[in-house]
């Protein structure tokens, strides 16, 4: 399966601290997956792709997202690595795929954009083609029309952007991308539920306009574990040793940085937490963190002992879990730091 990385800071930063520099960075992830159990498929070598929006807004330019793709390995492109160390942006998607549907295409790789939206995913819908067409027939003509690939994927954005009460615009706000992510998720389970599709659908979404994020980490079970995603934030992310060694630092009490990965992009243990099974992590424009849990069918509040006994076999099988994924690889010197997030609950969100 498929890693995803997400930068966003008050600062750009230069796109090679994210993807060829740090000695565990998405692109060594995709050869060298630590969180990651899968047998089947042990490297992302089915393409990449990174995304990212200019420092400043330039009219001629437009605010659209500047993209790059390609279908070779992400560790053995030679055009990555040089425009990573020419290039610095405020806000990143990084993704690496090992293919689940779709075929390999510069078409299918992600993050996906329209207008000023770019939207990533790591999992997959569970037999998508038996309500495929059922989905397409929901979509306004626009938006099935800019649909270039074949990927659960892409079409799980395109339902997205048919939430969006206008997908052209030029910015949103937070609560806009978070009720239309919502509603993408409610749309699928219903799609399945009416094709009779049992097996869970694995939907670690996300989409940004550039100022506002919104990521999921979200299966459709109340008894299985979904894919790993994990948040780190600070006011640094520096190379402290040679080699790549990266680490978070705070400073202060500001959030200039925040990063949210499938798997963490440092062996500190104290840089990284796991954001909890079916919850969303919202980051605003002015750089806030919540962690605001999706309420539904397949939701298990806290309170509930079943909560902490979800079970890793099916994320294990599909490559997006390690049984032991609440340990990260090494903890080279750990415990400076731990990051806090505020947890609201869905209407206090509003």
């Amino acid at each position: 399966m498929c890693r995803f990385v997400i930068y966003k800071g008050s600062s750009p930063v230069q796109l090679s601290h994210l993807l060829t520099r740090p000695c565990h960075s998405i692109i060594n992830q995709a050869f060298d997956s630590r969180l990651r159990i899968d047998n089947r498929r042990p490297m992302n070598g089915d393409g990449f792709g990174v995304g990212w929006y200019d420092s400043d807004y330039d009219p001629e330019l437009g605010g659209q997202p500047c993209i790059f793709t390609s279908v070779t390995p992400a560790w053995n492109n030679a055009n990555l690595a040089r425009l990573a160390v020419k290039i610095k942006s405020p806000l990143v998607f990084g993704h690496v795929r090992a293919t689940t549907a779709g075929t390999l295409s510069l078409d299918n790789c992600h993050p996906f954009t329209y207008g000023n939206l770019m939207f990533m995913h790591n999992g997959n819908i569970a037999e998508f083609p038996r309500f495929k067409r059922r989905l397409q027939a929901d979509l306004p003509d626009q938006i099935f029309s800019n649909v270039q690939g074949n990927t659960d994927s892409e079409w799980s954005f395109a339902l997205l952007l048919s939430k969006i009460p206008d997908p052209s615009a030029r910015s949103f706000t937070p609560e806009v991308l978070r009720k239309a992510m919502l509603d993408t998720i409610a749309a699928l389970n219903k799609y399945a539920e009416d094709a009779g599709v049992n097996e869970p659908s694995l939907m670690n979404f996300c989409v940004t306009d550039g100022a506002s994020i919104v990521v999921t980490r979200y299966i459709s079970s109340k008894k299985d574990e979904a894919a790993s995603l994990w948040f780190s934030s600070g006011t640094e992310f520096n190379e402290y040793a040679e080699g790549g060694h990266y680490r978070m630092t705070k400073s202060d009490k500001r959030e200039n940085i925040i990063m949210i990965a499938s798997e963490p992009l440092t062996f500190e243990r104290a840089d990284w937490m796991e954001i909890k099974t079916n919850h969303m992590v919202v980051v605003t424009p002015k750089m806030n963190l919540l962690q605001i849990p999706i309420i539904d069918k397949y939701y298990v509040p806290p309170s509930d002992p079943a909560s902490l006994t979800r079970a890793t076999e099916f994320a294990e099988e599909k490559g997006l879990l390690n049984p032991h994924q609440s340990k990260l690889p090494h903890d080279v010197n750990g415990g400076h730091k731990v990051p806090q997030v505020r947890r609201v609950s869905l209407q206090e969100s509003h």
